[in-house]
């Protein structure tokens, strides 16, 4: 149901879980971002206009695309959202709270789902995408993604697009007592060596990049727009695309159509086209949801399910929305006895067992008829009380179980029915037990005695919020009982439009001329510990090839 969030789990729960995906942000420039010099609205659109390279979707992978190929071309880029500049929910570290929680149908910044396997979940809604509304961690993928992943890369490109985005929008943390805690403990627990600060990935102990620079600014997506040819791009939002314009082509015999344009609806609801100019192409970049999502209204998918919603056949491509992965989060929240800083995820402890470790700590509101000497209050006269939770949660590697995603409506603006399937695939359990006991290892460190209560008749225990790990971590039945009680999103999910499957190592469409997919739909594995590091380079380093193509 689209709407105000809803979650089954308890008010205090759901502030800790949404807050690890929140933004990191205090303060925000009062000066305005390059790309408002080249950004409209959709209803400001001509009915009809030409482009080198369309861009469906301004998110994590768009905006740096499309930064780039304006170098040289045309570039239009078309964002279903609004802008993440001058919005304080989004821009400043006090209010990701309030942009994740206070959402709606249509027009939040962060739009909020439930899978079929009732795990809430949310997607980004504004120009930066997802980069806008995350924990803002950047790590680099792992060194055996880029084999896996099928994609034709080009190593040295890859090196040089990552540093092209590191040089603008990522920064060294701060930590904060509970992080370099947690830091001490994976090295307790054995999750050694240290690495220190570095954005690779590499087994161990690590403080990883942020997008949230030490003011606490949130630096996203957009932010790479200002390397734009600001005579080439026009960026346009509130632009929702209802469908791809395809024609049919004979010329080649590997294809039987090609696409031209695209119609997008405004807020008002008048329809616009946006043409590509010969040689172009349409560039997908509306996410794992968004970009199958568009596949199939525009008639591109398994022929079948497309007759029985009333969708004409353009392309039959079976694997449509096939394939689709979320990474299971499991893990245990503490409230400790002395207040902690606010932080979200700074440092991972990378395994070789195929899971991976990362901590965060959240100032939430609380309300009690008693004051117990763990909570504190933010105001002289104690009216507003406020308590520290902390987290350690684990994201396993893969995953090997996936579902689907299937058409809600045929209303673009809506988001579509999705399944994960979280654990279908035993080795997926089996990878949450580890991850869960090493949790267990993690707690009995020296590091996290600090964090635990002295009780009344002697001992030290941790006060739990929500599930406690079992005690007995030697019982596999007993941790694969809380990995499937416990299991949420790490909001790390992908697939949908797999190479091979759907689109080929170029990430072309597979049987479809001047269409390409440029985002995460097209992966089969996670990168690394977090995504946003390669979804990134991704749009740079697509962007550079687009280039060197077109100057053959």
């Amino acid at each position: 149901m689209e709407g105000k969030f809803f979650s089954p789990w308890p008010p205090f729960l759901i502030l800790l879980i949404l807050s690890s995906i929140g933004s990191l942000r205090t303060t925000h420039s009062q000066q305005s971002p390059a790309y408002m010099g080249f950004l409209s609205n959709a209803t400001e659109f001509p009915a009809e206009d030409y482009y080198d390279y369309i861009v469906v979707g301004g998110g994590t992978a768009g905006c740096p695309l499309a930064a780039t190929l304006s170098e040289k071309f045309r570039v239009l880029v078309l964002e279903r959202g609004g802008v993440p500049f001058g919005d304080p929910n989004l821009m400043n570290r006090d209010g990701f709270l309030t942009a994740l929680t206070e959402v709606d149908a249509y027009e939040s910044p962060a739009q909020a789902f439930t899978s079929e396997d009732g795990v809430p979940n949310a997607r980004g809604r504004v120009l930066g995408g997802s980069s806008a509304i995350n924990a803002g961690f950047y790590s680099r993928a792992d060194p055996d993604f880029y084999a896996r992943s099928g994609i034709n890369w080009d190593l040295p490109t890859v090196n040089q697009s990552y540093k092209w985005v590191e040089n603008a929008v990522v920064f060294r943390p701060d930590l904060n007592n509970w992080q370099s805690a947690v830091r001490d403990a994976l090295l307790e627990a054995g999750i050694y060596p240290y690495n220190g600060f570095t954005l690779d990935h590499i087994v161990g102990t690590k403080i990883g990049g942020s997008t949230f620079d030490n003011s606490g600014h949130r630096h996203t997506a957009a932010d790479l727009l200002r390397y734009s040819n600001p005579s080439n791009i026009k960026i346009v939002i509130h632009a929702t695309v209802e469908r791809i314009l395809l024609a049919s082509k004979n010329s080649n015999p590997r294809t039987q159509s090609e696409a031209i344009g695209v119609v997008f609806r405004d807020r008002t609801g008048q329809y616009h086209h946006a043409m590509v100019r010969d040689g172009g192409e349409i560039l997908l970049c509306a996410g794992a949801l968004g970009t199958p999502q568009l596949l199939l209204l525009s008639g591109i998918g398994p022929r079948p399910y497309l007759a029985s919603w009333g969708i004409p056949v353009a392309h039959h491509s079976p694997y449509v929305g096939q394939f689709l992965y979320d990474n299971p989060r499991n893990g245990i929240s503490i409230v400790p006895p002395v207040p902690l800083d606010h932080s979200l995820i700074q440092v991972v402890g990378i395994t070789s067992s195929g899971t991976y470790l990362e901590a965060a700590s959240n100032i939430v509101p609380f309300t009690s008829p008693a004051r117990p000497a763990f909570i504190r209050s933010r105001s002289p006269g104690g009216s507003s009380t406020y308590i520290t939770v902390a987290t350690l949660m684990e994201k396993i590697v893969g995953p090997a179980s996936h579902g689907s995603l299937r058409l809600a409506s045929t209303d673009a603006r809506a988001n579509p029915r999705v399944r994960f399937n979280y654990f279908s695939n035993p080795s997926d359990l089996d990878l949450c037990v580890n991850g869960t006991r090493r949790i267990g290892h993690v707690l009995r460190s020296r590091a996290m005695e600090d964090f635990r209560f002295h009780q009344w008749f002697g001992g030290r225990e941790f006060r739990y919020v929500g599930p406690p790990l079992p005690r007995d971590l030697s019982s596999d039945a007993r941790l694969r009982e809380f990995c499937r009680r416990t299991v949420t999103t790490i909001w790390h999910y992908h697939g949908g439009c797999l190479v091979g499957r759907v689109v080929d190592g170029d990430l072309k469409v597979i049987g479809i001329d001047s269409l390409r997919v440029i985002d995460g739909s097209v992966f089969t594995v996670s990168p690394g510990t977090n995504p946003q590091a390669t979804l990134l380079m991704m749009g740079r380093y697509f962007g550079l090839k687009l280039l060197k193509e077109r100057a053959r």
